[in-house]
C-alpha cells in the first residue's frame, strides 16, 4: 500500500514567486498603517466592474451613433438643420432608449414624427432659422404656416421637410 501519511502541505503548493512575494509584502506594509475605509474598498474592488464594458453609458453611445449618421447623411450646407436635429435626438431620450440595440429605428421614428406632424415641423424650422441667425449673425427669415417663404430663406417648411425625407430614405 502506498504511504498512509497525509501529504505535506508544501508538496501541494507551487514554488512561490519571489517577485510576487515581494510585491505582496510591500502592499501589506503600505496598508498596515491605513485605517479601513469603505471608499478604499470600493475603489479596489470597483476596478473589475467595468472590465469589458465601456465607461460611456449606452444611451450616450447610441445618441452619438445617430448624430454621426445625421452628420454623414444629411445634406445641409449651413449646418443649422444638423445642429438642431442633433439637439432633438438628444432631447428625445425616451424614444432613443426604446431602441438601444437598433438606433436607426429610433432615428426613423423621430424623423417620421416630425414629417407627419406639421406643428412639429414648423417648430423645428423655427429653431433651425434661429440657429442659422446665431451662426451667421444675421436676422433669420421666419416662415409662418400658410405663408410663402422669403426668397432668401434657406430653411423653408418645404425644404426642411424634403431634407428630412431624403435622410429618412438613407436610413438602413
Amino acid at each position: 500500500m502506498a504511504s498512509d501519511r497525509e501529504p505535506n502541505k508544501k508538496e501541494n503548493t507551487m514554488p512561490s514567486d519571489p517577485e510576487n512575494d515581494k510585491d505582496l509584502e510591500i502592499q501589506r506594509e503600505i496598508l498596515s498603517d491605513r485605517k479601513f475605509s469603505l471608499g478604499e474598498l470600493i475603489a479596489r474592488e470597483g476596478g473589475g466592474f467595468l472590465k469589458g464594458e465601456s465607461p460611456v453609458p449606452k444611451l450616450v453611445q447610441v445618441i452619438t451613433e445617430i448624430n454621426m449618421f445625421i452628420s454623414a447623411n444629411l445634406s445641409d450646407s449651413s449646418g443649422a438643420l444638423q445642429a438642431i436635429l442633433h439637439t432633438w435626438v438628444q432631447a428625445d431620450e425616451v424614444k432613443v432608449s426604446e431602441h438601444l440595440n437598433s438606433p436607426m429605428i429610433a432615428l426613423r421614428e423621430i424623423i417620421e414624427a416630425i414629417v407627419d406632424n406639421p406643428q412639429l415641423l414648423y417648430e423645428l424650422v423655427k429653431q433651425v432659422d434661429r440657429k442659422w441667425g446665431q451662426m451667421y449673425d444675421e436676422r433669420p427669415y421666419f416662415q409662418r404656416p400658410g405663408q410663402s417663404a422669403h426668397p432668401d430663406d434657406e430653411y423653408t417648411h418645404e425644404s426642411v421637410r424634403k431634407s428630412l425625407i431624403e435622410l429618412l430614405n438613407k436610413i438602413p
